[in-house]
């Protein structure tokens, strides 16, 4: 049956996630000690309870009886939703974000594959920060360009000196992630404006370099009232959002992609992504959920339930004696793991029932990713064990 599917995506299969892997060691074992005997770190899965405004909205939704709400809209999206969503991007942002800017998609997953797919040609090249969101990779290889990894620094800042290395004659974007999954690094204004201006000394009118902030966590943030974006300082850029995690809502694939004012080539782009959002099929965004979001843009989960996780996880990890930078925001610790081979690791930990996922996986070997977007009482059981894991391999 070797020929049965596409020889790449069997390929990409034996090499899938390192997150998956760890879920579906963690299925076994919950199946074999039951699920409070497991402590689960491995799947970031939003679990803050969605805000009010969003469930006023769905029951305003839901009371709706017009047919013609539910039928086909436009590629883009619905209009009110467009215009909702671009008034809060305006804000979030600050920045000059219309309407007719806006495009509906399937989650930011959806979003980023329009992107990528509207700006790459076969040989293309698309940088990626390590560590990274593992099914980047996959993203930028479907749109027939390659994927060229550049590391961090020790705070998972951006390098710009081994980014300008990376860049070349076929670099077509620039994937950032900010705050990041894993680490939880929030990159600073100081080097999101290092990188606008070396995008800026890189960009040429007849082959432009594009910047793609991949921005799910942008208001999952801990330290900070704002988060810093290049996108205020690079004209060349794509915002992809979603609101899985400022609503909590991962599940109802709410996504968006918006292209600020001052991109000189902003409507053949905005066309190109229309067409291709719906040409790929995803088809944008539900209808119920977009008129859902056109009455809670704006709204927020309640983000002091993550950070008190964060406050008692990375502690306690600091007090045992892991190597870890606090995260500034999204969903994630990413201690140094004591034995230079995190899968070992976190085979250590699977001993003790606890999950997490290897660095490797997201393309910085010698760490791992604890998510706390988890119940409290987990945190705490899984403490002790924690501990042991470290305290067995010194």
């Amino acid at each position: 049956m070797s020929n049965a599917i596409a020889q790449k995506v069997a390929t990409d299969m034996q090499s899938a996630s390192w997150i998956r892997e760890m879920f579906e060691k963690g299925r076994r074992l919950k199946a074999e000690l039951g699920e409070d005997q497991v402590y689960d770190f491995s799947l970031g899965n939003p679990n803050a309870v969605p805000p009010d405004a969003f469930f006023d909205a769905l029951r305003a939704v839901a009371a709706e009886h017009d047919a013609a709400r539910h039928r086909y809209m436009p590629n883009a999206g619905f209009d009110e939703t467009r215009a909702a969503v671009a008034r809060f991007a305006s804000q979030e942002y600050r920045l000059d974000i219309d309407a007719g800017s806006v495009i509906l998609t399937s989650g930011a997953a959806g979003g980023m594959n329009v992107a990528l797919r509207a700006i790459c040609n076969p040989g293309d090249e698309v940088i990626t920060l390590a560590p990274f969101f593992p099914e980047y990779r996959f993203y930028i290889e479907q749109a027939g360009a390659k994927m060229v990894l550049v590391q961090t620094d020790a705070e998972f800042q951006p390098d710009l000196a081994a980014l300008r290395n990376a860049l070349s004659d076929r670099t077509r974007a620039i994937i950032l992630n900010s705050p990041n999954n894993p680490s939880g690094a929030v990159y600073t204004d100081e080097k999101c404006r290092e990188l606008a201006r070396l995008l800026t000394e890189n960009d040429q009118p007849d082959r432009p370099v594009y910047l793609l902030c991949d921005d799910p966590y942008r208001r999952i943030i801990y330290d900070f009232d704002w988060c810093p974006t290049p996108a205020t300082h690079y004209p060349r850029t794509i915002i992809v959002s979603s609101y899985s995690k400022d609503l909590s809502i991962a599940g109802e694939r709410a996504g968006y992609a918006a292209v600020p004012a001052g991109m000189p080539e902003k409507p053949l782009l905005l066309g190109a992504m229309t067409m291709l959002n719906r040409t790929l099929g995803f088809v944008n965004q539900a209808a119920f959920m977009q008129r859902v979001v056109a009455r809670c843009a704006d709204a927020l989960c309640d983000v002091s339930f993550y950070r008190q996780n964060r406050d008692l996880l990375c502690g306690a990890l600091l007090d045992y004696g892991y190597e870890l930078n606090t995260p500034q925001g999204a969903l994630y610790a990413f201690p140094k793991t004591p034995l230079e081979d995190d899968a070992a690791f976190a085979e250590v930990l699977l001993k003790r029932h606890v999950l997490a996922v290897p660095g490797r996986g997201f393309g910085r070997p010698g760490y791992m990713r604890l998510a706390f977007c988890i119940d409290r009482g987990t945190i705490e059981a899984a403490l002790p064990s924690l501990k042991a894991a470290i305290e067995d391999v010194r």
